[in-house]
């Protein structure tokens, strides 16, 4: 048996707290419960406490610093918190289980929130509201639909299934750039080595031999390697200025209009771009709208996460033209940024009744093109730069060995 420190409120809401003892923290909560208490915190007591912490809990502790959750921790405890409401359990008895697995880490102060939150007598969707750099906007109002209809179990398990598309998508545009980089990074370093290491061996023979007994192309490569001698320290500098400059200008908002504008008119990634884009503004508008949240409210929460500053821009000027809070497709149509396609499948979910459904074929069909674009950009993207590294490469090597031939040949002669 094992000493358990609680605090606890009672039916009419007074706390209480105090000792108890039982086999494990399942056995006190259980306890609790038959006395009539609503948990508030569990834990061991300090005696028992300090001989049973390993010694890897007190290192966590200096990982993360205040409440924190990261991507992978919401979504674990979003399942997690569907499985035990779908058992049955209570929400404000589902949090505090959900404490004790994780009570001394960033998770298990946020949670522990959540769970005081609820027992002071406030909804779950306002509990969560109170950490909005955890949970988003679309999770928040999902919620707050979920509490209306009684169904939160339902809701939670369609945010996963709408992270989990969501995050697809981004792993599918970030392998689309992961070879063209490798390719790129492994053409610049072999270059460079060539240029700082091979070349200076023969450089004292080059010396000799004299400008004018070198070959064309050996003189344009000693010229490019003083160049980037005397230079490449400032040109570094200057570059890691220009691209220190360009993330914060990005980060404004006029610069982050400006970036996703280029973005969508850049050749090879802007079919990648736009069809991402759209993919996700399906997805999450039809998460909404399937949750009972308003069409006018969905819309305000989809262009704060649709990723693209312009589609966003363009999202609320529809929102702003919507009058009937039920119709968007003209909307959407009258700014000229989202394409037909997209349009003509609204209006039939429209003309149908069930918007969910229409905005569930955009999203398949926009994700499929996704992977259709995602293919040709690294079909034309991976000979090019094959291309490119290949003939940097060669043009080194090429004259090198003229010059070396021509030393050959002078000193048989």
């Amino acid at each position: 048996m094992a000493s358990f420190k609680y605090q606890a409120r009672t039916k009419e809401g007074q706390r209480a707290e105090g000792t108890l003892e039982a086999a494990d923290r399942g056995a006190a909560l259980a306890a609790l419960s038959r006395m009539g208490y609503v948990p508030i915190s569990v834990g061991q007591a300090e005696s028992t406490a300090r001989k049973s912490q390993p010694s890897k809990e007190k290192f966590k502790l200096t990982m993360h610093k205040g409440p924190y959750m990261s991507a992978k921790e919401v979504s674990l405890f979003t399942g997690e918190l569907a499985d035990l409401l779908d058992a049955g359990m209570t929400l404000g008895n589902a949090l505090n289980c959900l404490v004790g697995r994780s009570a001394d880490t960033g998770r298990g102060q946020v949670l522990s929130s959540l769970r005081d939150a609820i027992v002071g007598g406030a909804t779950f969707s306002g509990a969560l509201a109170q950490h909005p750099k955890l949970f988003s906007g679309i999770f928040v109002n999902m919620v707050r639909a979920g509490e209306a209809s009684g169904n939160i179990p339902d809701v939670l398990k369609r945010l996963i299934m709408h992270f989990e598309r969501i995050q697809k998508l981004k792993q599918r545009m970030i392998s689309a750039m992961v070879y063209p980089a490798i390719v790129m990074v492994m053409g610049v370093v072999v270059t460079i080595l060539a240029v700082t290491v091979i070349l200076p061996k023969f450089q004292k023979i080059f010396d000799q031999m004299g400008s004018k007994g070198l070959p064309t192309m050996t003189r344009i490569l000693l010229s490019i390697t003083d160049w980037m001698t005397a230079y490449g320290p400032f040109v570094t500098v200057a570059m890691v200025i220009g691209g220190i400059a360009l993330h914060r200008y990005v980060k404004t908002p006029k610069g982050r209009r400006w970036w996703d504008r280029l973005k969508l008119k850049t050749p090879l990634i802007r079919g990648i771009i736009a069809s991402s884009t759209y993919a996700n503004f399906a997805y999450t508008l039809q998460s909404l709208l399937a949750n009972g949240v308003p069409v006018l409210q969905a819309l305000r929460i989809t262009s704060q996460t649709v990723g693209n500053a312009v589609i966003s821009d363009e999202l609320d000027k529809a929102r702003e033209r919507v009058t009937d809070g039920t119709t968007i497709s003209g909307p959407l149509a009258t700014g000229g940024v989202f394409p037909p396609m997209l349009i003509d499948l609204l209006a039939i979910g429209e003309q149908t009744g069930d918007m969910p459904a229409a905005l569930g074929h955009v999203g398949k069909r926009y994700e499929s093109e996704l992977d259709h674009n995602v293919t040709v950009f690294t079909t034309a993207l991976e000979p090019l730069l094959i291309v490119v590294v290949a003939a940097i490469i060669a043009f080194v090597a090429v004259a090198i060995m003229m010059a070396v031939l021509n030393l050959t040949t002078g000193l048989n002669t």
